[in-house]
């Protein structure tokens, strides 16, 4: 039994759900950025480059073999251009990673810089008294 509870805290805990969430919202951003990729980027970049479709870039290592208009075995190719697509898909996820994290940091960094709020009398006092004590106790160890 307390192998379960055990589970049941651990899968609870705020860090596993923010995992989780992340996890998804993720993958959903994957499908955004390859669309981005496939059907916004790469076409006009095609288009500069002498009308190429970067998906239908491929070395031929062994041609399809057909027989009576059906194909008795597949072509063997090396699919480079959809490798291309993925290293963009990829750079482009990276630089939208980072953008993130960065904004993150530096509103963190903004937070941290922010000044304390004012201290209210009986706090301060009650601060310098245990300032003081911490004194007294150090000086007559």
């Amino acid at each position: 039994m307390a192998f379960l509870s055990e589970f049941k805290k651990f899968a609870v805990k705020g860090n596993v759900i923010d995992l989780a969430v992340g996890v998804v919202i993720g993958a959903a951003f994957g499908g955004i950025t390859k669309s981005l990729v496939d059907d916004v980027i790469m076409p006009p970049l095609g288009l500069l480059i002498s009308n190429v479709d970067f998906s239908r870039l491929k070395l031929v290592l062994k041609e399809a073999v057909v027989e009576n208009g059906a194909v008795v075995e597949h072509a063997v190719s090396i699919n480079y251009g959809n490798f291309i697509q993925a290293v963009v898909n990829f750079l482009i996820i990276a630089f939208a990673i980072f953008v993130l994290v960065r904004t993150i940091n530096r509103l963190r960094e903004k937070e941290a810089a922010k000044p304390a709020p004012p201290v209210n009398k009986e706090e301060m006092l009650l601060s310098e008294i245990r300032d003081i004590l911490k004194q007294n106790s150090s000086t007559k160890l």
